[in-house]
This record gives C-alpha cells, structure tokens and sequence, in this order.
C-alpha cells in the first residue's frame, strides 16, 4: 500500500508521471487498483474549530478508489502534485453527506479528520456517492467473511481438543481397568504396563502441545476480538461525532439559509429603491431639461423686453418729433385759414372786379394748385400722425 506521512519522491526524481497519475502507478505497483476516478476540488475541515474547511488543493485534481486484493480493503487517494492530501480507507461505519448540489464529505476517524469534496456538477457528486455506498458495502462484506472466517477457525480447533479429550479420557478408562483386574506377577504386571503408559505419555504429550496451541490461539483470538471492539468503540464514537457535526452543519445550514432568505429579501427592497431612485433620476432629469428650456425661454423674453427697452427709449423722441409736427400742423391750418380768408376776400374781389378775373385766373389758378399740393401733404402728413399715434 501507499505510504503517507513522509513526502514521496517527486515524479521527476523516479522517472514517473507527475501528480496523480504517479500515486495510481505506484499503487498499482503496491497490489491496488483503481476502480473509480473523477475530479474535484478538496477540502479538510480546520483542525482548530471544527467548522471551516481549509482548501487542501489549489485547483480540482484526481480523486480514486483504489482496491487492495491482498488486504481486502478500499481506500480514497488523492494527490496534489507530489503530496498525497486524502488517503483514507473505507470502513463499513463510515457515510457520506451531500451538503449542497456540489459538495459531500465523511469523517475519518483513523485520520482524525472531516474530507469535503467540491465537484464541477450534481451529476459527478452522485456518481461520486454511489460509488461510496458501494465500496462501503463491499468493506461490510469483506469484514463478515473474516469474522466468519475467524469464528469457524476458532469453533473448529475447540472441536478438535473437546475430541482429542474425549478420546485420551476413553483411552485411559480402559487400561485403569484392565490394570486392576489383572492377576499375576510383577514382571506381568510390568510386561503388560511399560507399553501402555508410554502411548499414554505420547498423547498426553500432544494433547498438551494442543491445549498450549489451543490456548495460544485463544488469546490471540481475544487480543484480535479486544482490538476489534476497541476498533469499534472508535468508530462508533467517530461517527457519533459524525452524527453531531452533521448536526451542527444542519443547524448552521438552516441559518445560513435563513439568512441568505433575510439577505434576498434586503437585496429584493435594495432593488426596488434602487428602481424608485432610477425612476426619480429620470423626473429629475425630465425637470432639468424643461429647466434648461424655460432658461432658453427666459434668456429670449430677457432679450425681447431689452429690445423694447430700446425701443421705449426712442418713444419720447418721436413724441417730441409729434410734437413739433402738431406745432407745424396747428401753424398749418392757421395759414391755411389765413389763406381761406385771402380766397374770400379774393373772391369778393373777383366779384367785385370781374374785369381783373382773366388776369388774375391764371394767377389764381397757379396759386390753387399749389395750395392743393400743401393741403395734400398735410394731408398725407396728418395721417401719418395718426398712424403713428395708432401705435404708440
């Protein structure tokens, strides 16, 4: 079998494959053989508080079940380069735990150690269990049949000295008799004794060589059978303690789970503030861009009101300008009322003097046609008063 404690002899140094296949090559040199193989990552639990596991593996690598014809037993081996970080023989008392979808473990009570396993899928962690109930029933048969073996061996050599007894007592019985009913002389006496008392040394002899044999096995078969229940005692305390760690996992995975579900729900109201918060964002963002609009807006209504700020400030020089004007308009109609008389006072002329009116028509003429002109522009003038009156 493959020794561990010691580091082996790296890979390179013996010519071997490195890693996991050299521990299969040098078992398999020892008598054992591989009949299970997989991957995964390793773990031992901490030897100081029993309750985290301690990576024993950087990455996944080998994990078998090797077979040991010559001692009948089955044993796990894995190795991480050249350090051998699980060998553990199965034994009937031992289980194997799913704690999740991934990871299993057992307890190992000669190591005095708890070995998880962290698989890449459900379906190697099952393949992976399975194979362990198997072995583990193998072992339980294996273990039957030297007990069996051990119990017909020892019920055999006790029939054998319970016989060879009874045949040395059946053999004595009837050379006592024969001595004592016998009649004759010493030298008979003698002659018929010497024979019988040396075949009954002879098989008192054996018979005692088969009591010190018988004796010997005795002992040695109580010293096994002490071994065995203190083997048993162990085991039984190991998977008690099994039993209780499991316990304890169970307990710690219940408030695990519950405070992943506490969690979940923290992250599930996490997630609808933090949609609040997103759709508040997006109001802030639609008021910062009408704000920025009604900014664009405000900036135009600033410019317009300087524009007619501008433009109020040329009002009182058009008022003034109206003002002059209404002076010229007001100097206007009194010229013209001026010259209305004159035509009056021309037409009581004409009227008086009709010899003048051929010379004068033409002057008369010449003059109306330029007052019409005046009256027109003043005209025109008056209405553009008025317009610009309109818009103020």
């Amino acid at each position: 079998m493959c020794e561990v404690g010691t580091r082996p002899p790296l890979a390179a140094e013996r010519g071997e494959p490195p890693g996991g296949a050299a521990a299969a090559e040098r078992c398999r040199d020892m008598g054992e053989q591989p009949i299970f193989t997989t991957r995964a990552h390793v773990f031992q639990i901490d030897p100081s508080t029993k309750k985290n596991w301690v990576p024993a593996s950087k990455q996944a690598v080998t994990v078998s079940y090797f077979y040991d014809s010559t001692r009948n037993s089955y044993r796990i081996i894995s190795v991480d380069g050249a350090k051998v970080i699980i060998n553990s023989t199965i034994t009937p008392n031992m289980t194997f735990t799913k704690t999740s979808q991934k990871f299993g473990q057992w307890a190992d009570s000669r190591a005095n150690t708890v070995f998880g396993l962290g698989f890449p899928s459900e379906q190697q962690l099952t393949k992976f269990a399975e194979k362990f109930q198997e072995v583990k029933e193998a072992a339980k048969l294996a273990r039957d049949r030297s007990q069996e073996k051990i119990e017909t061996s020892s019920n055999h050599s006790q029939t054998s000295f319970a016989a060879k007894m009874k045949r040395e007592s059946g053999r004595e019985t009837p050379s006592s008799t024969r001595a004592s009913s016998v009649n004759g002389t010493d030298d008979e006496k003698a002659s018929h004794g010497g024979p019988a008392e040396a075949h009954l040394k002879s098989e008192n002899d054996k018979l005692k060589i088969a009591l010190a044999q018988s004796s010997s096995n005795v002992k040695k078969w109580e010293t096994e059978l002490q071994t065995l229940r203190e083997s048993n005692a162990r085991l039984s305390t190991a998977l008690q303690e099994s039993a209780a760690s499991i316990e304890h996992w169970k307990k710690q995975f219940s408030a695990c789970k519950e405070e992943n579900d506490q969690l979940r729900s923290k992250i599930e109201e996490l997630e609808e503030q933090c949609n609040e918060i997103n759709k508040e964002k997006e109001r802030n963002a639609q008021l910062s861009r009408r704000l920025q609009e009604l900014e664009t807006e405000l900036q135009d209504k600033e410019l317009e009101l300087e524009e007619l700020r501008k433009q109020g400030e040329i009002i009182p020089e058009l008022m003034s300008e109206c003002e002059s004007v209404s002076e010229q308009l007001q100097a206007a109609e009194k010229k013209n009322k001026d010259l209305e008389e004159k035509v009056r006072t021309l037409r009581t002329e004409v009227e008086e003097s009709k010899h003048r009116q051929t010379n004068l028509k033409t002057e008369l003429k010449n003059f109306l046609d330029v007052l019409d002109g005046k009256i027109d522009e003043l005209h025109d003038f008056r209405q553009g008063l008025s317009k610009l009156g309109v818009d103020n």
